[in-house]
């Protein structure tokens, strides 16, 4: 046998072992007596004695003790104080969100059946989505607003992304603009939503205004807005309300539109359209978009943003889209790549859950011809509400016309009453809404229209 693959004890080795093992154990004592003698030493002292104070936390006062209380959100503040009223009889007309009959808030039935089938997909993941967002989304969303023949989408001149609903939309777009397009001043109607002012100006555009509402006729303010638009700067931005007006529910006839369109092409105005209500104006998904396709059917260009807060009751998914119909889709995958880079710095990529209930709904036969039922049925109640809430007026007798309440369309009625009459309204009757006298249709219900038209007899009768 080789000697070197020999096993025999070693002694020395053994001895070395020894030796290093009382070592390493004479070691360990004198690192763990030193410990003992380092935690007893500290408990005389703070362990923050070592630590001075620096010169902010010397100061009483924080560093953003300047900072100054910021106002409430005109329309958001009205449920805040709401809220804080205790009495029995309060109604909140102010937030944009449907209600059922009962006052409660609605999760549509075609909506937990798409969830319930996403949760049940065991293949689904919590990856990220790409930076325009879920491709089946952009799509579907595409065809929803612009008809499933327009030609732009066919030949691929559209390019969708989508955003962070209706107010997401509406800022990607103001910034793609700022930073793309030739004129960067837009005009928007008077009145308009609260926010459309702050989300174009913080985007970089320059807003100005346009003539749309009569206070006289509580209507459309036609020639105003020929003759506004008709004098704007030659590729100036025009902000359009798709349909169902917020905050006054007038909307133009399709002659009207037509007239518009005509006058903006011949202008070279660019359309940017906000499209907060399709379908939950009249209850047909298609005649709320009529004003959006005579533009896309033309051949010319534009923007429309998208929002499924109220037509799918996902107002806290935060799910939109902004579509930009573009010449040719050579430019479209241009101008696709330029949103990117806006998007990405802002919030990276959007959410994918709301966007998957409606793509869901959107793609599937039988869920998309449920939901135009249910959104059908929230549309008619907003209407009967209307008619309930003028014929309660005429039996009462109230002073003035309010036959606007049937005319105007969509979630809101611009009631005319001045700030004075809706602050009365509030202190006397507990009826909450904004300080320019409108309110939200969906908010009311059977069992309030008669306290509702109690409160603005009053109003109108003592505060004429």
């Amino acid at each position: 046998m080789n000697p070197q693959f020999t096993s025999k004890p070693n002694v020395v080795d053994a001895h070395s072992s020894t030796l290093s093992s009382s070592s390493s154990s004479s070691a360990s004592d004198r690192r763990l007596n030193a410990l003992v003698r380092h935690l007893a030493a500290e408990e005389s002292s703070s362990p923050m004695d070592s630590i001075s104070a620096s010169p902010t936390a010397a100061r009483a006062d924080s560093v953003f003790a300047h900072v100054v209380q910021g106002p409430e959100d005109p329309i958001l503040g009205v449920t805040v104080a709401y809220n804080k009223d205790q009495s029995p009889n309060k109604v909140n007309l102010g937030v944009g969100a449907y209600r059922t009959e009962e006052g409660k808030p609605l999760v549509l039935n075609v909506v937990r059946k798409a969830e319930q089938k996403l949760v049940n997909d065991m293949s689904r993941v919590k990856e990220y989505l790409p930076i325009v967002g879920l491709a089946e989304f952009n799509k579907l969303s595409a065809r929803l607003i612009l008809g499933a023949d327009c030609p732009a989408v066919n030949e691929n001149r559209v390019t969708t992304v989508q955003c962070l609903s209706g107010t997401g939309s509406l800022r990607v777009g103001g910034e793609f603009l700022a930073r793309h397009y030739r004129e960067r001043t837009i005009y928007i109607p008077t009145p308009t939503w609260g926010n459309h002012t702050k989300i174009f100006t913080l985007a970089g555009l320059s807003v100005k205004t346009y003539q749309y509402y009569d206070p006289a006729t509580r209507g459309l303010n036609f020639q105003g807005l020929l003759e506004d638009l008709g004098a704007a700067p030659a590729g100036a931005v025009v902000l359009l309300h798709a349909c169902a007006h917020n905050p006054t529910g007038v909307d133009p006839t399709l002659e009207q539109w037509e007239q518009i369109r005509q006058l903006m092409r011949s202008r070279a105005l660019l359309p940017f359209f906000d499209s907060a209500y399709q379908g939950f104006a009249s209850g047909s998904l298609d005649a709320d978009a009529q004003s959006v396709r005579r533009f896309a059917a033309d051949g010319g260009e534009l923007l429309v943003a998208q929002s499924y807060a109220k037509n799918m009751g996902l107002y806290g998914e935060r799910v939109g889209a902004l579509s930009i119909v573009l010449k040719t889709s050579e430019v479209a995958a241009k101008v696709e790549s330029q949103l990117k880079l806006v998007i990405r710095p802002m919030y990276s990529n959007p959410p994918i859950h709301g966007a998957s209930i409606v793509a869901t709904i959107l793609k599937d036969k039988d869920l998309f011809n449920e939901w135009t039922i249910e959104l059908k049925a929230m549309a008619d109640r907003i209407i009967s509400m209307r008619h309930q809430l003028f014929d309660s007026l005429h039996a009462k007798g109230t002073p003035g016309d309010w036959s606007h309440i049937i005319k105007q369309i969509g979630m809101f009625t611009f009631t005319g009453l001045n700030p004075e009459q809706v602050a009365f309204m509030t202190k006397e009757y507990h009826i909450y809404m904004t300080s320019d006298g409108r309110i939200s249709m969906a908010g009311l219900s059977s069992r309030t229209v008669p306290h509702l038209t109690e409160a603005i007899h009053a109003a109108v009768t003592r505060l004429a």
